[in-house]
């Protein structure tokens, strides 16, 4: 187990610094220059050039990237080339936004997927069918009209949530939930229909295995046949479905940040990406991919643990 956790986080590291090698190239590539995106379209070019000078833009890829590396590795990603705050204290800000979406919207989507997913493959019959169509439908509705009827039903004429905008835990434990009330429960539409599906889809498969007939002829009690061993035994499709879930939720967060003002990394991408803010865009790669293979890791270990064949390997 000890040499699988290791080969894994080396695999882990190796892809994390793949991907800062092809965020530094992408934005390397990117037109214009720091002292360009920072000093703007009024200034002259000898200013500009002075500038790239200064932060090091003229040296050689390899320097760059290795100083920017080193610094990285202490947790300094730079500063922006807008507004001079340092990335680094910025992103620790919105991290735990974007965080408490994808985890929130996460969990809820797997407490209704899975209960339904369960329920469809147990009653089956009529309310399978129902439970398929509900599900095809929430799967085809997209999350922003979603997110705009749901502030219109409970924010606008009804005003349980609040419609925009974001409290810190520290500041309002209640408010905190208030705020993202709308945003996860929006994102969790989309998500709760996929899990419910592979839910369905795994749970019937393992109500067919041969063990599972043998404990309802021994008359092993439903509830423990069900919620035990066909779960169990379907557990695996259905965590790395809720595992892909949260690394979709994670990195697709914008739509959702922009239609309710939420100050997290896809605010902070979109916004980076259109201002030519290269630091900036370059620490959000690679602070997502960081979550995503840590995430990635988590769900390898949890297979590995679950599926008795792979842990005695």
């Amino acid at each position: 187990m000890a040499l699988f956790v290791a080969k894994r986080l080396l695999m882990a590291l190796a892809t994390v610094l793949v991907v800062a090698v092809l965020a530094f190239l992408l934005v390397h590539a990117m037109p214009g220059s720091p002292g360009a995106v920072s000093l703007g379209a009024g200034a002259s070019q000898d200013a500009i050039d002075q500038l790239n000078q200064q932060l090091g833009w003229n040296d050689p890829l390899f320097t760059q990237f290795f100083r920017w590396l080193g610094n990285a590795v202490q947790g300094n990603l730079g500063v922006s080339l807008i507004d001079g705050r340092s990335i680094s204290v910025d992103l620790t800000d919105r991290l735990p936004v974007t965080a408490s979406l994808a985890a929130g919207a996460t969990l809820l989507s797997a407490v209704l997927g899975i209960a339904l997913g369960v329920t469809a493959a147990v009653r089956g019959g009529l309310l399978d069918q129902v439970i398929g169509g509900f599900v095809g439908l929430l799967v085809a509705l997209p999350a922003f009209w979603v997110g705009i009827i749901f502030v219109y039903l409970f924010a606008v004429q009804s005003s349980v949530f609040p419609a925009t905008g974001y409290v810190p835990f520290e500041v309002s434990p209640q408010d905190w939930a208030m705020s993202l009330a709308l945003p996860i429960i929006t994102l969790a539409v989309g998500g709760a229909a996929f899990i419910a599906r592979q839910t369905r889809a795994s749970m019937l498969e393992a109500l067919q295995q041969e063990h599972i007939r043998t404990l309802r002829a021994t008359a092993t009690p439903t509830w423990k046949i069900l919620y035990v061993h066909a779960l169990r035994y379907a557990s695996l499709p259905i965590v790395a479905g809720i595992a892909l879930q949260f690394i979709g939720l994670f990195g697709g967060s914008v739509i959702a940040e922009q239609l309710f003002a939420m100050p997290g990394l896809g605010q902070a991408v979109q916004s980076s990406v259109s201002t030519h803010d290269a630091p900036a865009v370059q620490g959000v790669v690679v602070i997502a991919t960081v979550v995503v293979v840590a995430v990635n890791l988590v769900l390898e270990l949890a297979t590995k643990f679950l599926d008795p064949k792979l842990r005695a390997s």
